[in-house]
């Protein structure tokens, strides 16, 4: 089976400074794997290389088997990449359905005439408000999305990285700066994305992780220090000294 996204002994330095060291990584069609690591791990670099916000020094990307490592970034979202990030980067001020509707118009190929002729697009709103309906948006469609709490907010991000129909999405700490209360819409959100979509979550929520990921890989330091099942990495002492702070001594 022709991997969904894969890297190839991938490398990035600054200067003497090496970010991510020989990472080698497969991520299979409908996969639901997370990426986990301390502080300063190179989490964000990596995620930064495969979309294609960083240039690698050396190794290779490959997107559904096609090699995406020197191209655009926009290329890598028209063939199926989709992320979102720690901070949201919503139009505020737009409604959520609009926010939406951008982003399927986006796929469609009609992004550049949509607000000149939106009467004319009214199969595009109806797929992002459908959108919004299964991700539990959809009371709040017309709402500017400055109105909505923060954990609605990440929701409809999420909404609009699928109204990319990506092949694998990137979850940058969906939880992140999210009160309690509404992690868990999040997490049930993302429990019931749709199932041919390769998904990787980077998350300090361990709780979180745990529960969503089939598959963990722990980077440490720029490399990959072990991948496992959630209970392979539970058990591991490496991963209890470097990320939980736990010295087994046993």
């Amino acid at each position: 089976m022709t991997p969904a996204l894969q890297t190839v002994g991938l490398k990035k330095s600054f200067g003497a400074l090496p970010v991510a060291n020989d990472i080698n990584f497969s991520l299979v069609p409908g996969a639901r794997y997370a990426l986990i690591g301390p502080n300063g791990a190179g989490k964000t670099t990596f995620i930064n290389l495969i979309t294609g916000r960083l240039a690698p020094s050396a190794g290779q990307i490959l997107l559904g088997g096609e090699d995406i490592t020197r191209m655009p970034q926009a290329g890598r979202v028209k063939r199926g990449l989709g992320r979102t990030f720690q901070i949201n980067t919503l139009f505020k001020g737009l409604s959520v359905l609009e926010n939406v509707v951008m982003a399927v118009s986006e796929h469609h190929g009609k992004a550049a005439d949509m607000f000149r002729y939106a009467g004319s697009h009214r199969g595009l709103v109806e797929e992002a408000y459908s959108l919004l309906e299964r991700l539990r948006l959809g009371a709040d469609a017309l709402l500017p999305v400055k109105e909505l709490p923060y954990g609605k907010q990440r929701l409809v991000e999420i909404a609009i990285a699928l109204g990319l129909k990506p092949s694998v999405l990137l979850l940058d700490e969906p939880a992140a700066g999210v009160p309690s209360t509404e992690t868990e819409i999040i997490l049930s959100v993302i429990e019931q994305l749709p199932g041919d979509i390769a998904v990787l979550i980077i998350e300090h929520d361990m709780e979180l992780v745990f529960r969503f990921a089939k598959k963990i890989t722990v980077l440490v330091q720029g490399a990959v220090l072990v991948e496992g099942t959630p209970a392979e990495i539970a058990a591991d002492a490496r991963v209890r000294e470097v990320y939980l702070g736990e010295r087994d001594h046993g």
